[in-house]
């Protein structure tokens, strides 16, 4: 783990323990500012900084429990550990329940302090990940808004829309399905001089053969037994707009040369009509897979739509845009149905970026919807519900650490509920220390105050 990102602020007022656990920590690759004064270091302090900050308590005159107050105040989200005494066990415990990431008690071992400021500045970098995704969906606007991303190749998706927008070419759209290749056929039309034209739509794996050329060109009445009165085919409906044609390698084989005419000759005949009918449309292609090398797809028609690509990623390959995108659509189903966004615990943020999500950004969204609005839920757990009905591809199967402490988290939230919020009784029950459960239920963002009567 990349741990100079993040700071460590090291407050101790004595100045041999505070320069060799200082020592200790750089020798471990950690970036350490030092504070011989709790007001010195409050000083320097804002919220959203990348640092978190390790203090003593017994420290004067201000001590480490009032510093960490004020911290908390202007940051709630901050990784603060607490450094204390013998003596002060009992008062860092109750800090915890205040906001404190952990405590060590003196003397503590070196290899300890470690292990938990790199837990503290995994937390804190995922919290302000969280807070950098905030900002950016507060200030999206134009082509951002609908294509959502920040993963370098995204970037080069919405600039390959711009720039192919006003070219007024056909284009293929590459990627694997729940990809978004209808959102950016949508995206290039909205953007193009035909914005204010049709946008058709056809699911070329939804028709059937026997329907298909009638679904492109129309017919005339009478033109065959079940043709009572004309209708338009989509070809012609989308003249002087946009026609998609998604999963276009389905499109039987002879149809492809119909359409390879119609694209050459920017003309058609409905079936049953001698009417020749100019038409001027764009065609975009979406396809899962290379048209080139498809020994049922027509290479002429390839090279006739292949003026321009736009290939789109799988969500397991845009790793940073995954919690983004996940808040977008848990904010948009909250706008649209109710209630109140909960905050991903750290391992809900885990799950998303271990989980494969072979049903990309689609079923994101659909995870995002039953987290949004299902009550005392995890990312985890509607994932193994998925997969338990066999509704997605169990060969992306959710990684047994995120199993183990979904198992975990799901025994805690039960006892809990069973004894109505009694940390004792859950204490003595799960036979955990007070300072284990106090950790874990922060670790899986599960509250006391929910469960009381």
């Amino acid at each position: 783990m990349d741990t100079q990102a993040i700071e460590i602020w090291l407050l101790d007022d004595d100045d041999i323990v505070r320069s060799t656990t200082a020592q200790w920590l750089r020798l471990s690759d950690f970036e350490v500012r030092e504070f011989q004064d709790a007001r010195t270091l409050l000083s320097q302090f804002h919220a959203d900084l990348p640092c978190i900050i390790v203090s003593d308590i017994r420290m004067t005159p201000m001590d480490g429990l009032t510093l960490m107050a004020e911290c908390l105040l202007q940051d709630p989200n901050l990784s603060f550990i607490l450094i204390t005494g013998h003596g002060d066990v009992d008062t860092a415990v109750s800090a915890l329940r205040d906001g404190a990431f952990d405590f060590l008690e003196k003397p503590f071992d070196p290899n300890r302090l470690i292990q938990t400021a790199r837990k503290a500045i995994q937390t804190r970098k995922a919290q302000l990940q969280l807070a950098t995704q905030r900002q950016y969906l507060g200030d999206l606007h134009g082509l951002e808004e609908t294509i959502i991303g920040q993963d370098e190749q995204m970037v080069r998706v919405r600039q390959q829309i711009q720039t192919f927008a006003n070219i007024d070419t056909h284009v293929i759209v590459y990627g694997k399905t729940g990809c978004g290749k209808e959102l950016v056929a949508k995206a290039l039309h909205d953007a193009s001089p035909r914005k204010d034209k049709p946008f058709i739509a056809i699911n070329c794996a939804a028709i059937p053969s026997d329907l298909f050329e009638s679904e492109l060109f129309g017919h005339e009445a009478g033109a065959f037994t079940s043709a009572h009165k004309q209708r338009v085919g989509k070809l012609e409906l989308a003249s002087e707009g946009t026609l998609f044609l998604d999963e276009i390698e389905s499109m039987p084989f002879s149809m492809q040369i119909k359409l390879l005419r119609v694209l050459q000759e920017n003309q058609l005949e409905r079936i049953g009509s001698n009417q020749t009918i100019h038409i001027n449309l764009r065609v975009v292609a979406a396809a899962k897979q290379d048209l080139q090398n498809m020994a049922d797809f027509r290479q002429d028609l390839f090279f006739r739509l292949n003026v321009s690509q736009i290939h789109l990623p799988e969500l397991r390959h845009r790793g940073s845009d995954i919690p983004l995108l996940f808040e977008h659509f848990c904010r948009h189903a909250i706008e649209e149905r109710g209630g109140e966004f909960k905050p991903l615990s750290p391992i809900d943020l885990e799950t998303l970026t271990l989980y494969g999500w072979p049903g990309n950004v689609r079923e994101l969204r659909n995870v995002a919807l039953r987290y949004a609005l299902e009550a005392n839920t995890s990312v985890a757990k509607i994932l193994a519900g998925y997969q338990a009905q066999e509704q997605i591809n169990t060969q992306s199967p959710l990684p047994l650490s995120v199993k183990v402490q979904e198992y975990e988290r799901s025994l805690i939230d039960a006892c809990l509920r069973q004894q109505k919020g009694n940390i004792q009784h859950v204490l003595e029950e799960l036979q955990l220390p007070r300072r284990t459960l106090n950790q874990k239920m922060q670790k899986y963002g599960l509250n006391r105050g929910d469960y009381l009567d």
